[in-house]
């Protein structure tokens, strides 16, 4: 099992940018996701529906090297503050084979299909834009909050999990670990941080 290394934990309110950093301590695998542990099988989607009115499934992506999802919504403040840096790592990772899918599961009126296409459209976003009403998907993979992200590797295996980096504030980031992650893996190597405590707001199972 690949060992976890430091992190800042956060309390993230519904407001951007407060949130209150505090020191860092070693993790262990699967302690922030009472579904999944790390180097278990991924599980598969289906016929989602895209902004791009197409259905996508995990299958899709099959000759990924490695391909990346995060749990994510139109009305968080925390997933807005995450999207210029989410837009620059598929620019970065894109041609080295690393496929990158966002998956919304909540059910607030101004996170439905209509609206995720506005978002999406004017945001720029780069990579594939998927609605699960059913919410199926985010509660397999234990997801909790938005964004809350997970790497496949080449087996669709879970590689890492939790969060992109260590501060919402892009100046003071210091681990990213999202992108060491990512890169590890690339190299033929396990990440040495496989999981981070997520950071974001909360997702409203029904």
């Amino acid at each position: 099992m690949p060992r976890t290394g430091r992190w800042s934990e956060a309390t993230v309110c519904l407001l951007v940018g407060v949130a209150v950093w505090l020191p860092a301590s070693t993790l262990s695998a699967a302690k922030f996701n009472k579904v999944l542990d790390i180097g278990k099988p991924a599980p598969a989607w289906s016929e989602l529906l895209g902004v791009d009115d197409k259905r996508h499934s995990l299958g899709d992506l099959k000759e990924a090297k490695l391909v990346v999802v995060v749990f994510a919504c139109n009305h968080c403040p925390v997933v807005k503050t995450y999207e210029r840096r989410l837009i620059r790592f598929v620019d970065d990772y894109r041609d080295k084979g690393v496929e990158f899918v966002a998956i919304s599961v909540s059910r607030q009126a101004s996170d439905q299909m209509p609206q995720m296409k506005t978002r999406a459209s004017g945001s720029g976003f780069n990579f594939s834009y998927l609605i699960d009403p059913s919410q199926k998907i985010a509660k397999a993979y234990g997801a909790t909050c938005t964004p809350h992200v997970f790497v496949l590797d080449q087996q669709r295996r879970i590689a890492y999990m939790g969060k992109i980096d260590d501060h919402l504030d892009e100046s003071r980031v210091t681990e990213r670990f999202l992108r060491d992650a990512v890169d590890a893996l690339l190299a033929g190597k396990l990440p040495e941080v496989a999981e981070t405590r997520q950071v974001g707001c909360d997702i409203e199972y029904e």
